[in-house]
C-alpha cells in the first residue's frame, strides 16, 4: 500500500531547554510559553530543563537529547544574543550534522516587522543532528511566541505542505514532497 501524500498530524516528542543564569521554573515565562504552545498543538513534552549559559552544560544536555530515541525536536530559548554569556550558537553548532540556515533567516525576517532593526542582534539558528531538529531562539517570551506561532507550528506539523520537518526526524514515517 502506498503512503499517503498528505499525512495527518503526527505528535512529536519535543524537549524544551531554557538557557539562563537567572531563571527558575517559576520565572521561566519563555520556556512555559513554548511548552503551552507545543502541547496545545498536540505534541508531547519529552523533557524540560533550565541550564546555565555554559558551553559544556549546553552541549551535554542537548547531546543527551539528540542521542535519545525519545526526543525528535529540541527547542532552546536564550543565549542567542551578544553578551559575554550568550553561548548557545557556539555550544550547539558543533553538534549539527546539517545547519538549517533558513530558520534563522526566516525568524529574523518575521521579527523585523515586530522589533524593527533590533532583529539583527538575534543569532537564532537551527540544525539537524541524529534525526533530531534543534531550534535555538532568543530568550524573550515574545520571541518564543513568534518562533512557534509563525514558523515552528507549521514546520513541525506533518500535514503542512509542501513540506515540513517531520519526514527528517527519527522514528517518523511520512512522505514529504518538495518542489524543485
Amino acid at each position: 500500500m502506498a503512503k499517503a501524500s498528505l499525512p495527518e498530524f503526527i505528535p512529536l516528542n519535543i524537549a524544551v531547554l531554557t538557557v539562563s543564569d537567572t531563571r527558575t521554573e517559576e520565572t521561566d515565562t519563555s520556556g512555559a510559553a513554548l511548552v503551552e504552545r507545543l502541547t496545545q498543538a498536540g505534541h508531547t513534552l519529552a523533557e524540560k530543563a533550565i541550564v546555565k549559559d555554559d558551553v559544556y552544560q549546553l552541549r551535554a544536555i542537548v547531546s543527551k537529547w539528540i542521542a535519545s530515541d525519545d526526543v525528535q525536536v529540541v527547542i532552546s530559548t536564550g543565549g542567542t544574543g551578544f553578551t559575554a554569556r550568550d553561548n548557545t550558537p557556539e555550544a550547539l553548532m558543533p553538534l549539527f550534522d546539517k545547519q538549517i540556515e533558513g530558520f534563522g533567516e526566516t525568524f529574523r525576517h518575521i521579527s523585523l516587522g515586530e522589533i524593527g532593526t533590533s532583529t539583527v542582534q538575534s543569532r537564532a539558528l537551527a540544525g539537524m543532528a541524529n534525526g533530531t531538529a534543534v531550534f535555538c531562539v532568543p530568550g524573550s517570551t515574545n520571541a518564543c511566541k513568534t518562533a512557534w506561532d509563525k514558523l515552528l507550528a507549521e514546520q513541525l506539523d506533518a500535514s503542512h505542505k509542501p513540506c515540513n520537518f517531520a519526514p527528517h526526524l527519527k522514528n517518523i514515517d511520512v512522505n514529504c514532497h518538495t518542489r524543485g
